[in-house]
């Protein structure tokens, strides 16, 4: 059979052209003409929402038609894009069709005939493009679990060899037929484009495929391998992503399958020892560069890693800049001299024998850090039940402040959190360092039991203080290292995580991490520094706290660790002016706002630093803001709420904000370390420091706060979020409708305009939902006329802006009830009425300040970083 022109009937095959011998109805116009009368008619009960009329009318229509199967598919064909994602009247009258079908016999052509194998064939076309809520409604519409599955799998290789290799992976997951095709013929393509998500969604739920994948993955993050080998097997791949395939890209998801599939990292032998190798590199920089890991700590971890492996050791030494330190590498860790190149053999002994020649001066480091200020003798280290029991009178004693601390061994290999084994309790005089492993196994036993019970009444007896540093992220590590303690978090009470008074503190002039030249000073070590003025010693933290006994330093460390938050406290509660704060420490965020706990909404470090007087508030529209390059969304949330904000743009020197904001009158919004200067050039209370782990529309509301800027409901969209722009232009609807037309835009007949295609799509056959507060938006702006334009091809205003007439729907034209349009003045966006304004009010609700009097248009095209999405994709 020639494949450029295969048999009538084939599924697999071309262009259905008709069937010569007796007609091919789906090539019939007619009855694709009668389903877009159809879909006419039932416009107005779909946009008033009149189910009932609509069910009956589309059912009178489906019995009207010769075949309501053709006519669907020359409906559904006629798309181009799919851009609506299943809410559409389209994807209704699919629905619906399917269950009118299921009351009776299919009219047109039968079961195994030709006909219906046109209409089959035509059906895996379009079900290879369709959204995903209209896959089983096709498939059952056109009984595609019936075809030949010889038939459906030559269909998928002939796209493939198309090039459709999307296409074709869509298509063999929908109709599963994944165990007989082949896995890296469908999968590689599709990686060498960077297009995980889609071979991750090929192989779910199949444990076997899974395991090929990774292994087809892993062979390519060996060393040495050259990926573009494997692109030139596909020269069909047009747009190539090979930097997304490099070993280390490649490695973490690799390691990341690995782990969501639970499956043996041996199987992954190349990936793992490409992280090994990463590990490697980080401890030799920590011990070699940065100087903060001991001698001992370090080859634990280094020996753990290496192991065996030859080629590590290779790597290892390979990876030192200069020979002095491999030969170091090669000496603490003591290889044998046949197992290393000749160079660093030489280097190894001439450091040998220096050592032995010079005693080196011992040099006490003690005074930069932190010092436990209790004596050796009240650190105890509890491992039993019995230990518990002697203690238990200390640990729970009522009204007294406690600080604790988790610590555990750091893991450099594939898995998830990993146990803790060190839990520091410090009360004032004493610190009690629980041996979790002992402790809490086995599960049950009476050491269990013991432990358990007396953490959670420490947890949830309010009238103790429990201090800790991002405490959430080490509850839900204690609460993974011991089962009965699963809810540790829920029953904490009379909590303070000092992680968020720290970030009120570095809003108050104090030094950012990173900021005051102290190296690898930052967390909890920052913390202490700017309050006690010495740091913490973090040698022993990446130490292996599994080893038991616990060395010397090593407890003397995570004494350090959880005693050094009682002090700090105390100096808060002592100075609070100081470091301007309240005076009333609980009133900072509570411990769920925590960034560790994965909160939605924890506050910005800018909240809590705002003076404790009464600040006259500032209207939004008055308030103005010059934002730098990395708070692009902030700035656009802000400009949603009406507030003037200015970005620089990426390259630009950070000094410029300083130049705008002096000669214009604007505050600073910063992320970055040029925060103290940026501060320096425009004096107290005009820079503020932004916390960037934050998403945009809470660093929002923090800015607003501090800045006690007044929100109404009539700020929201008074400012165009693109260009900052407040002059809007109102559009009559036939004069939009005109100028669109002339632009060269085509009515597509099956767009329906409809605001369905929002991201909270409805489920297929559901009625579109009604916009919120049913209210008008009114912006004090004039009508466009005539004299405006420039020209009217491009529409381009008066001042040069050219209308983004290519952002608008179609459908919205003709949507009933919409009479006319905005525009700004400055970039030619285009807005409507529509149920964004709900969503942006809803998402903001607290910080506004009067009742909601009017609705704001819709956007056509909103960036969506930062924001919410429109309610309909953008061209």
């Amino acid at each position: 059979m020639d494949p450029e022109h295969p048999a009538t009937g084939d599924p697999a095959g071309g262009d259905p052209a008709g069937d010569p011998a007796g007609g091919d109805p789906t090539s019939d116009p007619a009855g694709g003409q009668d389903m877009l009368v159809l879909l006419q008619t039932l416009q107005t009960p779909w946009s008033t929402r009149e189910l009932q009329q609509l069910k009956e009318e589309a059912w009178r229509g489906f019995a009207a038609l010769d075949d309501p199967r053709a006519g669907l598919l020359h409906l559904l064909g006629g798309i181009r894009g799919w851009r609506w994602k299943g809410s559409s009247l389209e994807a209704w009258v699919t629905c619906e069709l399917e269950r009118w079908l299921q009351t009776q016999p299919p009219p047109g052509p039968a079961q195994g005939s030709p006909g219906l194998k046109q209409l089959q064939a035509r059906a895996l076309r379009v079900l290879a493009e369709c959204p995903p809520s209209l896959v089983e409604p096709l498939v059952s519409i056109f009984r595609l679990r019936d075809v030949d599955r010889s038939r459906l799998l030559a269909h998928v290789h002939r796209l493939q060899q198309e090039g459709k290799f999307k296409e074709a992976v869509v298509l063999g997951t929908r109709l599963r037929l994944q165990p007989e095709l082949d896995l890296e013929q469908m999968s590689a393509p599709l990686l060498l484009q960077d297009k995980v998500n889609l071979v991750e969604r090929y192989v779910d739920g199949f444990p076997d495929l899974q395991r090929r994948l990774l292994a087809l993955m892993d062979s390519w993050c060996q060393s040495g391998f050259d990926i573009s080998v494997v692109a030139r097997r596909y020269p069909q791949v047009t747009s190539l992503r090979l930097e997304k395939l490099s070993p280390r890209v490649l490695t973490r998801q690799v390691l990341r399958l690995l782990e969501r599939y639970g499956l043996d990292p041996a199987s992954c032998p190349h990936a793992v020892s490409q992280r090994h190798l990463a590990a490697l590199r980080y401890l030799c920089y920590k011990r070699f560069v940065e100087g903060s890991m001991s001698q001992e700590s370090w080859a634990d971890h280094v020996r753990g890693l290496v192991g065996p492996s030859p080629w590590l050791q290779e790597q290892l030494l390979a990876s030192q800049d200069d020979v002095a330190l491999a030969a170091r590498c090669a000496r603490d860790l003591s290889l044998p001299e046949d197992q290393l190149p000749a160079s660093v053999v030489t280097e190894l002994r001439r450091l040998q024998l220096q050592e032995r020649t010079a005693e080196a001066p011992f040099t006490d480091t003690r005074d930069q850090y932190y010092q436990l200020p209790i004596a050796r003798e009240d650190v105890h280290f509890l491992a039993t039940w019995e230990d518990l029991a002697r203690h238990e009178g200390e640990l729970l004693r009522p009204g007294q402040v406690v600080g604790m601390d988790l610590e555990w061994r750091p893991s450099f290999c594939t898995g998830g959190r990993p146990q803790a084994s060190l839990m520091q309790v410090a009360v004032e005089g004493r610190v009690f360092l629980l041996d979790l492993p002992a402790l809490s196994q086995p599960a049950g036993g009476q050491a269990s039991q013991a432990f358990s019970r007396l953490v959670s009444r420490l947890l949830s007896d309010p009238s103790i203080t429990k201090l800790g540093y991002g405490m959430a992220g080490d509850l839900k590590s204690l609460g993974a290292s011991c089962p009965a303690l699963a809810q540790a978090q829920k029953q904490l009470q009379g909590g303070l995580d000092l992680l968020q008074v720290h970030k009120q503190i570095r809003v108050a002039n104090m030094p950012a991490p990173g900021a005051d030249g102290a190296q690898g000073t930052r967390g909890l070590s920052l913390l202490v520094q700017q309050v006690l003025g010495k740091p913490l010693d973090k040698s022993q933290q990446l130490s292996n706290w599994d080893r038991r006994p616990l060395g010397e330093e090593q407890q003397l460390y995570a004494a350090a660790d959880a005693y050094c938050l009682l002090e700090v406290y105390w100096a808060l509660c002592r100075e609070p002016a100081r470091f301007q704060l309240s005076g009333d420490l609980a009133r900072s965020p509570p411990l769920g706002h925590s960034k560790r706990s994965g909160a939605p909404e924890p506050p910005g470090p800018q909240e809590a630093s705002a003076p404790p007087q009464q600040v006259p508030e500032v209207a939004a529209g008055a308030f103005r803001v010059v934002c730098d390059s990395m708070l692009q969304g902030l700035a656009r949330s802000l400009r949603c709420l009406g507030v003037d904000a200015l970005t620089l743009g990426t390259g630009e020197d950070h000094r410029q904000a300083a130049e705008v904001a002096r000669r214009e009158g604007r505050i600073i919004l910063t992320s970055g370390l040029p925060y103290h200067q940026l501060r320096a050039q425009v004096g107290a209370g005009r820079c503020l420091w932004v916390d960037c782990s934050l998403k945009a529309p809470q660093q929002a509301k923090a800015v607003l706060r501090h800045f006690h800027v007044c929100v109404t409901h009539a700020d929201i969209f008074s400012r165009c979020q693109a260009c900052n722009c407040d002059q809007y232009l109102k559009v009559s609807k036939d004069l939009m409708k005109q100028l669109v037309w002339l632009s060269g835009r085509q009515e597509d007949p099956s767009s329906t305009g409809d605001e369905a295609q929002s991201e909270d799509t409805q489920e297929p056959g559901s009625a579109p939902e009604e916009m919120p507060g049913g209210c008008t938006y009114n912006p004090p702006c004039r009508w466009l006329e005539e004299a405006d334009l420039q020209v009217r091809v491009p529409a381009t205003l008066g001042n040069g802006t050219r209308l983004q007439l290519a952002g608008i729907p179609t459908g919205v034209l003709r949507r009933p009830g919409l009479r006319h349009f905005y525009c700004c003045v400055g970039c030619g966006k285009v807005f409507w009425e529509g149920s964004h304004l709900g969503r942006v009010a809803s998402q903001f609700r607290e910080i506004l300040t009067a009742a909601p009097g009017s609705h704001g248009p819709s956007v056509a095209s909103i960036p969506s970083s930062g924001c919410p999405k429109p309610p309909w994709p953008a061209p």
